[in-house]
């Protein structure tokens, strides 16, 4: 059995908006700025935290999600993205022991906290209470026993008397208090429809906000402490995750010669991408070429195929709507059979318009903002034969948007959702595969395998 010693945490918090991304995101650029090679990751399906992770530590930001990848995917996920690494820490998600509605533990921090074995920091929002944050930590302390929770980082204390009180109460609880920070408006980061806004749109201001997160760390946390109780973490065994062993390499007979180049999506209005994805096409025998559907007008030379993952189109609409050109290369390698595989904001550009704006008119529909936030995991089959999927395929997904899209005519759905509710939704036409369903491929590396198999012969 393979083991690996990387030290690790785990930082949660009782509920979201305790302080959990300023801390993480601090202590990950405070251990870098110290030259600790850092592997920053996030529990759940968010893709904008492990924005700010990547620009903290230089490392590419990984989420560990039990419900989209299963369990037994978390440590070699892990273990791929932390190696090489001198420390990891992990993000929560919610509140510590909030997971999967109705499903108990089921992609909750906890349940990743256990599997990697590792110690968890949990952050306190002190702003309104005193000696009741003994009752709170005590509680999370003794409601799961196989949870090491171990140290406590109080936020948002207003001042030396207040920190003397916490700190006074906390030591009937037995769990050290690992640090004590101020409210700084400065950490604040900008929040609209779907949370913060992406490190990509926020230029020289992410840099300055991750920056006054670490000296916030730096000032108010014992980071010898943090880093000593990472290192008492213990050996995780497991293989780490490979997407060449996973994807099995492209299948040669009755393909052209020679990788296919694969256009991936980014720039400010597409950051919804996991890192996993792009290994696996590049594993599978795709160049995996990223462009920018804002600033560039042609797709990358020799495209045979498309990817448009998740962001905020809806943002900048105009812009999209704008680029013309590039509107009109992409109706026309989807009119040609070429694969493209689109996800909820990749939908949404793929469709006639958006707010009244042309878009690339590759789906006979239409996109408008709403008021209603449609949020969730979901079990769906796909029910169409796709590029990246035959009928039949089981995964999971995560949907995230305020939008809806009212079809026209001519595509058959792409998935069956079986749970929470029973429909059917996406669109394939030709090689176009496009579904509001966030999915993580390497639950089911054949969906990037199928795709590249489909570039060289279409």
């Amino acid at each position: 059995m393979v083991t690996s010693s990387v030290p690790r945490l785990v930082v949660a918090a009782p509920s979201s908006g305790s302080g959990k991304t300023t801390v993480a995101t601090g202590l990950m650029a405070a251990l870098a700025a110290r030259g600790l090679a850092v592997s920053p990751h996030k529990v759940g399906p968010d893709y904008i935290d492990p924005g700010y992770h990547a620009l903290a530590t230089g490392r590419v930001g990984r989420n560990l999600d039990a419900y989209l990848c299963g369990p037994e995917l978390l440590a070699p996920l892990f273990l791929h993205g932390a190696r090489g690494c001198d420390i990891a820490v992990v993000e929560g998600v919610m509140g510590l022991y909030d997971g999967a509605a109705g499903q108990g533990e089921l992609a909750s921090t906890a349940q990743v906290a256990k599997v990697l074995r590792a110690p968890v920091v949990l952050v306190v929002d002190a702003s309104s209470q005193s000696r009741s944050v003994a009752a709170l930590v005590h509680g999370f302390v003794s409601f799961d026993p196989e949870v090491r929770i171990g140290g406590v980082i109080l936020n948002k204390v207003a001042s030396d008397r207040h920190e003397a009180l916490l700190r006074e109460a906390l030591e009937s609880v037995g769990v050290p208090v690992l640090g004590a920070l101020r409210r700084a408006a400065q950490v604040a980061t900008p929040s609209r429809h779907l949370g913060l806004v992406p490190v990509a749109e926020r230029g020289a201001a992410a840099v300055e906000a991750v920056a006054a997160m670490a000296a916030q760390v730096f000032d108010g946390c014992d980071l010898e402490a943090l880093v000593s109780l990472a290192r008492g973490a213990g050996a995780l065994p497991g293989a780490e995750w490979d997407a060449a062993a996973v994807v099995g390499g492209p299948s040669l007979p009755g393909t052209r010669p020679g990788r296919p180049v694969v256009a991936v999506a980014g720039g400010p209005a597409f950051t919804f991408s996991y890192a996993e994805h792009g290994e696996l096409l590049a594993a599978a025998g795709a160049d995996v070429v990223t462009f920018d559907p804002l600033r560039d007008e042609q797709l990358p030379p020799g495209t045979s195929g498309l990817v448009v993952g998740g962001g905020f189109p809806e943002v900048y609409a105009a812009e999209l709507s704008a680029n013309e050109g590039l509107r009109k290369e992409i109706a026309a390698l989807a009119e040609s059979g070429a694969p493209v595989a689109a996800e909820c904001a990749g939908l949404l550009y793929l469709c006639r318009e958006l707010d009244g704006r042309p878009m690339c008119a590759v789906l006979d529909a239409t996109a408008r903002m709403t008021e209603r936030l449609t949020l969730g995991y979901r079990d769906a089959v796909a029910v169409s034969d796709s590029v990246l999927a035959g009928v039949g395929t089981r995964m999971r997904g995560h949907e995230f948007h305020r939008t809806v899209v009212e079809p026209g005519a001519g595509a058959a759905p792409a998935w069956g959702v079986l749970a929470p509710e029973k429909r059917v939704e996406g669109f394939v036409e030709r090689g176009v595969h496009a579904s509001y369903l966030h999915t993580h491929w390497a639950s089911e590396p054949g969906v990037a395998r199928r795709f590249v198999e489909r570039c060289r012969t279409s």
